[in-house]
């Protein structure tokens, strides 16, 4: 079967930095193919009419991937505005710079009386080389339409 629109397919992939630094390793995924937005745009094209087997190596700059780093969304903030037991890493939910949707920060640093949080994706502003195996390949269910994601081993469960 080949991937086209509102099938379900399952992939294993590797994905590597611009420097070929590899950021994750044979990674499983399940995802619901046709515009859903669950996987980068140009990976979802590349993919288009492939079938169980066929692999795809696809370079992604910055933009087409997890976007450009917004200078934005990195703000310091007084530490009395956050737990005592904050610690770099930990992440928080607040509001974008816009006020129109909420972001995950993560504390990138900290002092005596500063956290400094940062929005921007961990991957924002880095090109990533996507390189994946077609593993399978199968008509969505209505339900995994309707819903918009894939149901069941590497996707979304009810």
């Amino acid at each position: 079967m080949q991937i086209t629109e509102n099938t379900v397919v399952s992939l294993r992939y590797r994905l590597f930095d611009d420097a070929d630094a590899m950021i994750e390793d044979a990674q499983e995924i399940d995802y619901l193919h046709g515009g859903f937005e669950q996987i980068f745009e140009d990976v979802e094209a590349a993919l288009e009419g492939k079938t169980v087997g066929d692999a795809v190596l696809i370079d992604l700059p910055p933009e087409r991937a997890f976007g450009e780093i917004d200078p934005d969304l990195t703000r310091t903030d007084p530490r009395s505005s956050f737990p005592a037991e904050v610690k770099v890493g930990m992440q928080f939910e607040g509001t974008a710079p816009d006020g129109k949707h909420d972001v995950v920060y993560r504390v990138i640093a900290l002092d005596d009386d500063t956290v400094t949080v940062d929005g921007n994706h961990p991957l924002a502003g880095r090109a990533l080389r996507f390189d994946c195996t077609v593993l399978g390949v199968r008509r969505a269910s209505r339900d995994e339409v309707t819903h918009g994601h894939a149901h069941g081993a590497h996707g979304h469960h009810h």
